[in-house]
């Protein structure tokens, strides 16, 4: 049996190779659909082409038990394979079954019309969806800009790569957010934030030194965090107290990559790495940054 280590290695190595194919395929799928994935969200093409293409190859390792993603209703596993010779009965669920995959196949789809930044984001966990983010064993996302690049978080360490169509290369390894933040981005309508937290804003915005960086795709903007320094915030609503962004697709990885990267991240009161999973499609307030400014909206939200 292989160790988690080589299956976390297989999914990275996977996904880093498929990045380029899922980008080159954009172009030609940026149709909507009738269909709504499990949020309610309009799909577009790009949205059921990537998560076809990504669920296939990951439940093609032999290490992976199963696959959820944003664009699915539920959890799809590995098919049991029979071992051992023709007259030997006896059936493996899936090989070296040991872990379990979470994704975002497409994050900030809606970019896609307008040419703007989008990403994939990757989780994966030691035991069945949903579970806690204290049960990932690494984190990534790839992020589609000028050029596409892979941010990896395991075993306490972050690296990004950047990826081509034949291989790819490391960029930076042990990537740590900076001491000094520079950029800020909110999410959801203005008017719909919670009086707390737009006071919190109020206040970031009033640093000169900060700027604000929000481009309608949270993998955009957390890379511009992960770069810079700085805080990403997707809060609970007066109309949405649980936020937009999923759980185990987005906020737990998320999470994972820049507390691994020395920053903090919250739903309000805590990491969302403590948050206790109810459900797949599970919705919750994402915060993520520099460990100063995330201590100090948690002390700002009620």
């Amino acid at each position: 049996m292989s160790e988690p280590a080589d299956t976390v290695e297989e999914i990275v190595d996977t996904v880093a190779r498929t990045a380029p194919e899922i980008r080159a395929g954009l172009p030609s799928r940026r149709e909507k659909r009738e269909d709504e994935n499990p949020s309610g969200e309009r799909q577009l093409a790009a949205d059921v082409y990537a998560d076809d293409l990504l669920k296939e190859r990951l439940l093609a390792i032999g290490g992976v038990a199963s696959y959820a993603s944003e664009e699915r209703d539920g959890v799809s596993e590995a098919e049991a394979i029979e071992v051992g010779n023709a007259d030997d009965n006896a059936v493996s669920g899936g090989g070296d079954v040991e872990v379990h995959v979470g994704v975002d196949p497409l994050d900030g789809s809606s970019n896609l019309r307008p040419n703007n930044t989008m990403g994939t984001i990757l989780g994966v966990y030691g035991s069945p969806m949903p579970t806690s983010g204290q049960d990932l064993l690494a984190s990534a996302y790839v992020l589609y800009g000028p050029i596409t690049t892979m941010m990896v978080a395991r075993e306490r360490d972050v690296t990004e790569y950047l990826l081509g169509e034949e291989r790819y290369e490391t960029l930076r390894e042990n990537v740590r957010l900076p001491d000094d933040p520079l950029v800020y981005g909110f999410g959801g309508r203005v008017p719909d934030w919670p009086a707390d937290f737009t006071e919190y804003v109020r206040s970031v915005e009033s640093n000169p030194d900060l700027k604000l960086r929000y481009g309608g795709a949270m993998i955009g903007d957390v890379n511009q965090v992960m770069t810079y320094g700085g805080v990403f915030a997707y809060p609970g609503l007066e109309s949405a107290p649980e936020g937009k962004l999923r759980l185990q697709f987005e906020g737990n990885p998320i999470a994972h990559i820049v507390e691994t990267a020395g920053g903090r991240s919250s739903n309000g009161e805590r990491s969302l790495l403590d948050v206790e999973p109810t459900a797949l499609h599970q919705r919750v307030p994402v915060h993520v940054g520099n460990a100063e400014l995330i201590d100090r909206l948690e002390g700002a939200l009620p």
